[in-house]
């Protein structure tokens, strides 16, 4: 029986990081993914998103972002298991975790989940018409830039990503129109004051009511909530950006204290199961404030590998300097 020191599940950016860190402690460590590439929603979603809030980037690609973690977390040569879909973990009397996938039987001292918001999928369009524009106009994610150049592009929604991509795009397609069906928004204040001081078209409390055209998207109509004015626009693209359905899928059935679709946590990162731990998105400690950006999942991370070091090793410093190492 081959048992690791250190397994995660999930290879976002909390993954990656926790996978560079536990390397860093001497640890053998291996990282689980259910799909067939590392680096999670950045990867899937918007690879060519810039991401703001990463210590060190004034900006950076998602897809870079992916690459550096990955080339990080490498240094240690850490095992990647992708397309291996975990479907039951179990404590065992001698303390170690069994991890059972579709493919195989994992064996690890200690466990960090960081699988993010688990399996997910874009909220589709509730209009009639829509699927069958869906990759002929309807765009609910990008993985290609060039697909948007020289377009008129009309973005749905009021969140980060939604702001993200009208900022990225108001110099790379012909027109960016946003329309919102509220007049506050679900994002940083600092992109909220950068949309309205842009040339990107900003209508409040209009939603989409209708797609027009043949094989192509000709044009739209949008509907004001409060007047029930309508106006066509014509446009290439709808990028739709109004959420996501999240299901955390057979980690229901692993015996962690849950609470809408969060594994709780201590300060340690520690679950109510010893040695399994969660980082990240998907976790969530009850006595502090959660948020949902890269850096916190990064520290989370370095907490969870600290306490299993010193676990696995009473004598070992809780935590090292990275200054101190050769690499």
């Amino acid at each position: 029986m081959d048992v690791y020191d250190f397994t995660i599940i999930g290879s976002g950016p909390t993954g990656l990081f926790a996978g560079f860190y536990s390397g860093m402690r001497n640890m053998t460590t291996k990282i689980i993914e259910a799909l067939p590439e590392v680096g999670g929603q950045l990867t899937v979603l918007y690879p060519e998103k810039f991401i703001y809030d990463v210590a060190g980037y004034p900006k950076i690609l998602a897809k870079d972002l992916v690459k550096n973690l990955y080339e990080q977390s490498n240094m240690f040569k850490p095992l990647f298991c992708l397309n291996e879909r975990v479907k039951m973990i179990e404590r065992m009397s001698d303390n170690i975790i069994k991890i059972e996938t579709n493919n195989t039987t994992h064996f690890t001292k200690n466990l960090l989940i960081s699988a993010g918001i688990g399996a997910f999928e874009p909220n589709k369009l509730p209009l009639q018409n829509a699927e069958k524009y869906e990759g002929k106009g309807i765009y609910y994610h990008v993985k290609d830039k060039d697909i948007f150049k020289d377009k008129h592009i009309l973005i749905i929604g009021g969140g980060d990503t939604a702001l993200d991509w009208a900022l990225t795009f108001k110099d790379w397609a012909k027109k960016v129109t946003l329309i919102h069906r509220r007049d506050v928004f679900r994002a940083h204040e600092s992109s909220v004051k950068s949309l309205f001081s842009s040339e990107v078209s900003v209508k409040l409390f209009w939603e989409l009511k209708n797609i027009n055209g043949n094989k192509n998207i000709e044009s739209v109509d949008i509907i004001n909530s409060k007047t029930q004015e309508i106006e066509r626009i014509n446009v290439d693209i709808v990028l739709v950006n109004i959420g996501f359905k999240a299901d955390i899928g057979p980690i229901k059935n692993w015996k962690l204290n849950i609470d809408n679709r969060h594994i709780i946590v201590d300060n340690n990162q520690e679950t109510n199961i010893k040695g399994v731990f969660a980082a990240g998105d998907i976790s969530k400690q009850t006595d502090s404030i959660k948020l949902n950006l890269i850096a916190t999942g990064f520290a989370q991370a370095a907490v969870a590998v600290a306490i299993a070091k010193k676990r696995l090793d009473p004598k070992a410093a809780l935590y090292e300097h990275s200054s101190e190492k050769q690499f």
